[in-house]
């Protein structure tokens, strides 16, 4: 058999600098983190590079900021698709809304994690964030020009190259954003970027909403809302816990995003989550393959999956993989410990060989069977920074053909 592959993406790396500096009126907190959490702290530039960015990737930068910061929105409404314009002009003109922002959400692959990424203006949404975040003008200015703001939080979690470059996805050639600054965000975001970075990354513009009230209880204007966004949109309290009370929307952006499709899901316990019966209907599978007999996955990845199987026996390697020692495919679950989304929540990963690839490890399974699974398409977590042997994900659409 042979392998050809079709992107779903394009994919780029682009190599960005830091852009031109810049201050507020009101000056902006010392690198570091104050009481309370807030970070607001410019990340440092490799090499000391002032290099301009892409301009392909710069919109117009933001100037100082207008006003008093709202404090944070009181309300995220997220939908699969785009909310259309009347829609936000109704939720706008509701008693006891104060204001709203537009913007593109999806989660993007890093790694063994699913962030949760915004695609913004950077002029208008920072006056969401609480005022240090929101006043650090420089922050801004490199969002504008094209780079990537992250969490302080996540500054220890994401994998950047030495350059300061992090991949929004696993797969090879996946889109690389110079991280440029560490930023409190919005409670349910990782990391902003521009909405030039939305349309490279395909995701769905406008398909969120934030919501800040007057002295209104959120709790109050949730029903209205949730009446003129629809069933299908999740209308949820944002606080510094992801609202379970609600349903969630999964969107995937990245080289296998249209073969996975996009579900809403609710919250169980133990770290569970329930998917649309629909989507699962329509997505998940379960199918016998070589040697691990049947298994229950996402469909899109049957046929590669099988090509990579089928390959290992033939070239006698089939006692590399201990079917015994499957750890499972489809597993609609959150990372431990955490509200972000797994992997195996979309059917797109598996874990062979547990007990002698534990994460943290160089691993024993079979580097040849590695070969064999990244010419098929699959991403290996031995290769992760903080590796994670046991896994193979999906990060390509690679076609078999006889």
């Amino acid at each position: 058999m042979r392998a050809r592959s079709v992107p779903l993406v394009v994919a780029a790396a682009l190599l960005l600098g830091a852009c031109g500096g810049g201050s507020e009126p009101t000056p902006a907190p010392a690198p570091g983190t104050p009481a309370g959490g807030t970070t607001a702290a410019a990340a440092p530039q490799s090499g000391g590079s002032t290099a301009a960015p892409a301009g392909d990737f710069a919109v117009e930068p933001p100037g100082p900021l207008r006003g008093t910061p709202l404090q944070g929105p009181d309300m995220l409404v997220y939908s699969q698709d785009s909310l259309s314009a009347d829609m936000v002009e109704r939720i706008e003109g509701l008693k006891g809304v104060d204001a709203v922002e537009p913007l593109a959400m999806a989660q993007v692959p890093v790694e063994d994690k699913v962030i949760n990424l915004a695609a913004v203006d950077p002029a208008t949404y920072r006056r969401f964030l609480e005022p240090p975040s929101a006043r650090l003008l420089e922050a801004w200015k490199r969002v504008a020009a094209g780079e990537i703001a992250v969490l302080p939080t996540m500054k220890k979690k994401i994998p950047m190259d030495r350059q300061g470059f992090l991949s929004l996805g696993n797969a090879t050639g996946a889109p690389k954003a110079h991280v440029g600054a560490y930023v409190a965000q919005v409670p349910q975001i990782d990391a902003v970027v521009n909405e030039k970075w939305g349309e490279l990354l395909e995701m769905k513009p406008g398909n969120a909403l934030l919501v800040s009230a007057d002295i209104t209880s959120p709790q109050a204007l949730r029903k209205p809302i949730q009446q003129i966004a629809g069933d299908e949109a999740s209308v949820q309290i944002l606080g510094p816990d992801l609202d379970t009370s609600v349903q969630q929307t999964a969107f995937l952006v990245g080289s296998v995003a249209d073969a996975v499709g996009t579900f809403n899901y609710t919250v169980l316990g133990g770290g569970r989550i329930a998917p649309d019966p629909a989507w699962v209907t329509e997505h998940i599978r379960t199918e016998p393959v070589p040697i691990l007999g049947s298994v229950t996955c996402n469909k899109a990845i049957f046929p590669q999956l099988r090509a990579a199987l089928t390959e290992v026996v033939e070239r006698g390697l089939a006692d590399e993989i201990h079917p015994d020692e499957y750890a499972g495919c489809y597993y609609p679950r959150f990372i431990a410990g955490s509200t972000k989304l797994s992997n195996h929540s979309f059917g797109l990963a598996l874990d062979f060989n547990v007990p002698g690839n534990l994460r943290g490890t160089v691993g024993e399974i079979d580097r040849t069977v590695v070969s064999i699974f990244k010419k098929w398409g699959f991403g290996w977590g031995g290769d992760w920074r903080y590796t994670d042997p046991m896994h193979f994900e999906m990060v390509a659409i690679v076609e078999p053909r006889t």
